[in-house]
């Protein structure tokens, strides 16, 4: 994790819980199950295969017109919501089952990658407070964006937006 990174999110007055999943390499699904104590559910709002421009070419260090997955999900616990989170993964790099996986939809990106034994490590790139974004009706959140990087090539990049409220006091 970048020094940046971590510096930028220690400077945010933010909920402790809500700091512990942006800032986390792992699966924010996982934390989210041990800090609410109940299972997460995975709403998908789209996905798409679609052909990637120059700028997912360039996210995604593919050729242009390569089919990328865009999948967009919520991830709720107990009947909140606390991630808005889309994804872009190029179908050339997954293996058959694991795209099989992702393209069914409902099953959070840390338990593909679990089931599949992959070794990966997560590049933190941007990370930012946005102010009324529709995304959690007008309630700031905090954008943070990483690529899942295996094998050194990226598997996938992925934009979380968690919003900034009392639902991280848990």
């Amino acid at each position: 994790m970048s020094g940046d990174f971590l510096e930028k999110l220690k400077s945010f007055e933010i909920p402790t819980c809500l700091r512990v999943c942006c800032g986390t390499d792992g699966s924010v699904t996982f934390l989210l199950e041990i800090m609410t104590r109940k299972p997460v559910s995975v709403t998908t709002e789209s996905q798409y295969t679609v052909k990637a421009d120059k700028t997912i070419a360039s996210l995604l260090d593919v050729e242009e017109g390569s089919k990328v997955n865009d999948r967009v999900v919520r991830l709720s616990a107990g009947g909140t919501t606390f991630v808005h989170a889309r994804s872009l993964s190029p179908l050339e790099r997954m293996p058959d089952t694991m795209r099989e996986q992702l393209m069914r939809a409902d099953i959070p990106i840390g338990r593909i990658l679990r089931s599949h034994n992959l070794e990966t490590r997560r590049d933190m790139g941007e990370l930012e407070i946005l102010e009324g974004e529709p995304t959690f009706n007008g309630i700031p959140v905090l954008s943070r964006s990483y690529k899942i990087v295996h094998n050194n090539h990226i598997l996938m990049w992925i934009n979380e937006r968690f919003p900034i409220d009392e639902r991280w006091n848990l």
